[in-house]
């Protein structure tokens, strides 16, 4: 059997999958992975370059017959601290809003909140990798991943978008879904829920494992993942997914002036 192709995200909220995944002998012959931001996930999991993404929930309207195949996901309920709109002036005062190029889901909760929610109408405007040196005055930014850790008091107006989407719905808020472009075997689906289990329940040997990488977060991560990331897919988080691609489905991605 030919080896089912993996693309997960590489930020810290991934780390317990990710740990879950290399302990786990049995997934050694079955699967080859790869590690990206979101934005590359969900590309790589379209072009059927990978059969299987921790992708984007934006991205699934444009998979053909996509399958969510975990028990587990990225999600909050309340703040989850990683997906930011950060300002120097509240919100009612912004003009320009540049987007993280990282995440089209969370570039899309901005818009669903600032049409639904906020009530403004900014223009907005693709952004470069050094973006946030330009997020002054009138002008915000919409931060997420580790990046969004490390900038939480950087900024006199720190907007959490999963937070306001919970003001906005009463609801959690799903980030990025295991997604299948095809039909992958039940021996994997239950490996591979048995790795992220094992992950979620070690989050202090996953913190380990990878502590090269967290000791260049400006946030303790423990408390980011156990107090601010909920990981299991259940039935709210199924209504909210349902009700982002409900309104996901009214705002086109030109719906404000976009300027790039």
């Amino acid at each position: 059997m030919n080896k089912i192709k993996i693309s997960a995200v590489s930020y810290l909220n991934t780390f317990p999958f990710l740990y879950g995944i290399q302990r786990n002998e049995n997934l050694n012959d079955l699967i080859e992975i790869s590690t990206d931001y979101p934005a590359i996930c969900a590309q790589k999991l379209k072009q059927n370059i990978v059969d299987i993404g921790l992708v984007p929930i934006a991205i699934l309207p444009e998979i053909a017959d996509y399958q969510i195949i975990s028990d587990y996901c990225i999600a909050a309920i309340g703040e989850v601290k990683s997906v930011l709109l950060v300002s120097d002036v509240p919100i009612n005062e912004i003009k320009t809003v540049l987007l993280d190029y990282q995440s089209r889901t969370s570039i899309m909760l901005a818009k669903i909140l600032a049409q639904n929610f906020w009530k403004i109408s900014p223009f907005w405007e693709k952004a470069d990798e050094d973006y946030l040196r330009k997020v002054k005055g009138h002008t915000a930014g919409v931060v997420i991943g580790d990046r969004a850790l490390n900038v939480l008091n950087n900024y006199d107006f720190v907007y959490d978008l999963s937070a306001e989407w919970e003001k906005f719905t009463k609801l959690p808020f799903v980030f990025a879904t295991w997604t299948a472009n095809k039909n992958i075997p039940q021996e994997i689906v239950n490996e591979l829920n048995n790795a992220f289990k094992f992950g979620i329940e070690n989050v202090d040997e996953t913190l380990l494992f990878f502590k090269n990488r967290v000791s260049e977060i400006n946030f303790d991560a423990k408390v980011y993942l156990t107090e601010y990331i909920d990981y299991k897919l259940d039935r709210n988080k199924n209504e909210a997914i349902s009700k982002y691609l409900s309104l996901l489905s009214e705002i086109s991605s030109d719906n404000s002036t976009l300027r790039t």
